[in-house]
């Protein structure tokens, strides 16, 4: 028997070809935070202005991380806060940036849990992980490109391109004469759906408008509707009834963003289908939308669940559910990830962020295409330096 007070081990060499260690491709060797604002043309008002509960938004805050590698590899990523929390994500990003210097950063999974342990006592939702998905994001971009492959295609793309709606043309704020041009604008530019919002204080004057802009699109593309969780469960249910004539895509965030079990009712009760998702910031927290079969599309955004590599996560068990899949806003970002999954998804069209970046997305026949240069295939534009307002490097 062997007796640990009388012998030892003697240590093993590695075998040939393996290191004893973790080894590294590559080591990050700077990180540039930067801190920009993006004007809107006009003030954005939605079922919460409406309601009292926000104010017209009218900029929205970027999070901008450039990451250099030692062997000259690049990659950019980018979060974002609408209203408020845009100086809250720069200064927690600014905390984590020293931990990212000599790491590999091909090792996107090992350093997301090393960054959310390095912000550990806030949490692993809202601005933690927020800020964590710029540096994630801009990581993924970084392998793509040190791959040559577009980003779609190193995830393993199901499709080259992914039908696409509008939603920057249908807002509260906007006349129905405004949305009828603006649904016009967007169907002769090849976008593949229209989704208007709904959710006024009086619902009566939802159906109206809905009325008006479905004679107008006359089924030429879907049309959906999204009422940014303004109704309680018993106004979702009444008014998805009276719509259920019109055959919408879906209907969004009906309920409130944490209402799992009350969208789930909805889901079982209407022909309708049911999407939320866009409000909450964490995998775990769309977990619970997934084991309750709370919706018929999800819709998770990447950096306001902590990047890429948790919202992988939440596309694995939404498959496994046979759920679609709709990620909310930030293009650039989601015709990648949308290309990757395996159910036909959809992939949401805002031209707010156009300014922002060099390159543009083509669309034709309702869908976007997936771009063929490497990474994300996008840079930032001159626009996006004269927005900044902080920046600071870290490394070398």
């Amino acid at each position: 028997m062997f007796d640990p007070d009388r012998r030892t081990i003697p240590a093993q060499p590695p075998k040939a070809g393996f290191a004893a260690g973790p080894s590294k491709l590559d080591a990050i060797r700077s990180v540039t935070l930067s801190l920009v604002y993006l004007p809107l043309a006009r003030p954005i008002s939605d079922a919460k202005v409406l309601t009292g509960r926000q104010k017209p938004l009218t900029q929205v805050a970027f999070l901008f991380c450039e990451i250099v590698s030692e062997a000259g590899h690049n990659g950019l990523g980018f979060s974002y806060s609408k209203r408020a929390g845009g100086p809250a994500l720069y200064a927690h990003a600014c905390e984590l940036a020293d931990n990212l210097i000599g790491e590999d950063p091909n090792d996107t999974a090992r350093i997301w849990d090393k960054l959310c342990w390095a912000g550990a006592s806030v949490g692993r939702s809202g601005i933690a992980t927020q800020a964590i998905a710029a540096i994630d994001i801009c990581l993924w971009d970084l392998k793509a490109k040190r791959a040559g492959l577009p980003l779609a295609k190193l995830l393993g793309a199901h499709r080259d391109s992914v039908a696409c709606y509008n939603t920057s043309g249908g807002f509260l704020s906007s006349t129905v004469e405004e949305i009828r041009d603006a649904i016009d604008h967007s169907i002769a530019s090849g976008i593949g759906g229209i989704k208007i919002k709904v959710g006024q204080p009086d619902p009566m004057i939802d159906l109206r408008r809905l009325d008006a802009v479905t004679s107008h699109i006359d089924g030429r593309v879907p049309l959906m509707v999204d009422a940014n969780q303004q109704w309680d469960r018993t106004t979702a249910l009444r008014f998805g009834r009276l719509v259920e004539p019109l055959n919408l895509e879906w209907i969004e965030e009906p309920l409130d963003a944490y209402d799992a079990e009350g969208h789930a009712a909805l889901a079982r009760e209407l022909a309708t289908p049911i999407a939320t998702g866009e409000m909450l910031a964490s995998a775990d927290e769309h977990m619970a939308l997934i084991r309750a079969d709370a919706v018929d599309f999800i819709q998770p955004d990447a950096p306001r669940v902590g990047g890429i590599t948790p919202f992988l996560r939440i596309c694995t068990h939404a498959e496994a559910k046979r759920m679609r899949l709709a990620p909310h806003f930030a293009m650039e970002i989601h015709l990648h990830l949308a290309a990757a999954y395996a159910h036909e998804p959809w992939v949401e069209h805002f031209d707010w962020l156009a300014p922002l970046f060099n390159e543009q997305l083509e669309i034709k026949d309702g869908r976007m295409i997936v771009p063929a240069r490497p990474g994300l295939g996008c840079s930032l534009a001159g626009k996006a330096r004269d927005w900044t307002v902080e920046t600071r490097s870290f490394g070398v």
